[in-house]
């Protein structure tokens, strides 16, 4: 595997132009402003947003300068995910003092300005989380008014699963625990018509109610590219350091040249539950980082998952015979809006 690449620019070294000539190419071009923190360069989120008419815009942020983006660019923006994991005890002691009451604030704010898009809250969760309790708590919160929420398990990032768990294996069977009472809550949701917006659920139900088999839930790789500071073209904007990621360069490559530029590798491809989940991080996958034990050990929580959904089946089957809910009340997202899908 290819070391990190350690010279990075901090700002682009393209031009607006560059960005505009790329995409000139395609027809119904979605994009999602990703860091590190974008909302640190609002001028240049502006000016894309000037120049481009994208069918969506998505933004990822940390939402600690979101009352600083201007009205007119907010309300454009699809969907707005915002890094918040849970009530606020467990915000604060992931990502700082103070940072929930902040991020109250601050989507009241954009709310209150006309932002009507899909609000995702998008959850990073490790052993301080209760997985069950800290999903619950976001979707029922009526003063934060999430649309969705969705849940990334902080795994595989570093060298070692002992790096920063003192103990996944424990952990990870209470996890598998509070998935299977969130699916209750789910399915009893569900029996009075509720359809909570919880996004691995929605979207791997939408596969199991339709029989249909997915690829990769992300899109990385296949339709969805992220862009370097440098100009570079990665297959996803999480490795941006790592050469082994890139796949083109802006100047150099159109968009239908990238498609399907990478896939998920044997170890995915040949697993039982695929068709469902279509591969987890593709990142992980190519690198891992935990060893082959270490990245089975996380598939077993989707494994976990899966087996759930798909033994409340007959139940839902029958809430849509019977008008309860609908199927197409699962269909989401209807456009690529970041979400990873797979925990």
């Amino acid at each position: 595997m290819n070391e990190p690449h350690p010279d990075l620019p901090i700002q682009p070294a393209w031009k607006t132009q560059d960005l505009v000539d790329f995409l000139s190419q395609d027809k119904s071009p979605t994009i999602c402003f990703y860091g590190g923190e974008p909302l640190l360069e609002i001028k240049i989120i502006q000016e894309i947003m000037d120049q481009i008419d994208a069918e969506h815009y998505s933004l990822q942020t940390n939402g600690l300068l979101l009352n600083k983006l201007p009205t007119e660019y907010l309300t454009r923006f699809s969907t707005i995910l915002v890094s918040i994991d849970g009530n606020e005890e467990t915000t604060d002691v992931n990502r700082g003092k103070g940072t929930y009451k902040k991020l109250l604030t601050n989507i009241k704010d954009i709310r209150s300005r006309g932002f009507t898009g899909d609000l995702v809250a998008r959850m990073a969760i490790s052993e301080t989380s209760e997985i069950y309790k800290d999903v619950v708590y976001l979707i029922e919160n009526t003063e934060l008014t999430f649309d969705h929420v969705h849940w990334q398990l902080d795994v595989e990032w570093d060298h070692g699963i002992e790096t920063r768990w003192d103990n996944f294996p424990e952990w990870m069977l209470k996890y598998n625990e509070g998935i299977s009472h969130l699916t209750d809550y789910w399915r009893a949701n569900l029996d009075r018509g509720k359809i909570k917006g919880m996004v691995p659920f929605l979207v791997i139900y939408r596969h199991i109610l339709n029989d249909t088999s997915t690829d990769l839930p992300c899109e990385a790789g296949l339709r969805s590219f992220a862009i370097r500071t440098d100009g570079k073209i990665t297959f996803c904007p999480l490795p941006p350091e790592y050469e082994f990621s890139v796949v083109g360069d802006i100047k150099k490559n159109n968009p239908k040249e990238l498609e399907n530029a990478i896939g998920v590798g044997k170890t995915c491809l040949e697993c039982e539950v695929y068709s469902l989940c279509g591969g987890r991080c593709l990142f992980a996958e190519k690198t891992k980082l935990w060893g082959e034990k270490g990245f089975d050990l996380v598939c077993g929580t989707v494994k976990h998952l899966i087996e759930e959904l798909q033994f409340i089946k007959p139940r839902v089957d029958t809430l849509i015979q019977k008008g309860i809910v609908k199927r197409e009340d699962f269909d989401y997202p209807e456009y690529n809006n970041t979400t990873e899908i797979i925990p």
